[in-house]
């Protein structure tokens, strides 16, 4: 199991959790950031880190935003990895 960015990290991408994460399973798109579910250990540190709670582990994940499932997965494979906090593309919440 792992946990899924899903849709209120859609151009908003707060970074805050990914310096909690301690397996670097962060991965960072033009306009979100992706967990990678291989990499994923379910810790849940980074669930009470995210300000827009964008994070939810798959089981809990809304009927509505089950696309990002298979999208986390895709992408995470694709993009850069992230470590280190950024600025967010939104404004603060």
């Amino acid at each position: 199991m792992a946990h899924i960015v899903a849709e209120p990290c859609f151009n908003c991408k707060y970074t805050d959790c990914v310096v909690v994460c301690p397996v670097e399973c962060f991965y960072e798109g033009e306009a979100m950031l992706y967990i990678h579910p291989d990499e994923c250990i379910d810790c849940e540190a980074c669930v009470p880190e995210c300000p827009v709670a964008a994070i939810f582990h798959e089981d809990n994940l809304p009927a509505d935003w089950a696309g990002y499932k298979e999208l986390n997965a895709e992408l995470a494979a694709a993009c850069p990895s992230i470590t280190e906090r950024k600025d967010p593309m939104g404004p603060p919440v």
